[in-house]
């Protein structure tokens, strides 16, 4: 496989950022839902206050895993600043242009990454 292509980098390079706005974007309006869940039941009963605890668990996992995608995001970013970006940090080859298009904070290759997906 070659190497990214200039035109290439900077069409993952513009993608990594758009993705990084709406990441924190996300993360923003995802602040406000996993707040605490008030413990006044005079104001919301109990089903109600089961649902909000719900929702509330539901937002924290949704932020959770938006955090990661954020850090994989900025990460990658990092590494196309300083020419590491597209290898696979498991194998050392170069990943797919079409994986990076497709999850361009993606830090393994498909074979590695069916490989670490087996494994869990």
């Amino acid at each position: 496989m070659e190497k990214l292509s200039n035109q290439q980098l900077a069409a993952i390079r513009k993608r990594l950022l758009q993705l990084e706005k709406n990441l924190s974007q996300q993360m923003e309006i995802n602040r406000d839902a996993a707040s605490i869940v008030a413990l006044d039941q005079t104001s919301v009963g109990r089903i109600s206050r089961m649902e909000a605890i719900q929702q509330q668990s539901i937002a924290l996992s949704t932020r959770r895993k938006t955090c990661l995608r954020l850090k994989r995001v900025q990460d990658a970013l990092q590494a196309l600043a300083n020419n590491g970006y597209g290898f696979c940090e498991q194998c050392n080859e170069l990943i797919a242009f079409e994986r990076l298009l497709a999850r361009p904070e993606a830090n393994l290759c498909i074979s590695c990454q069916n490989h670490a997906d087996t494994k869990t």
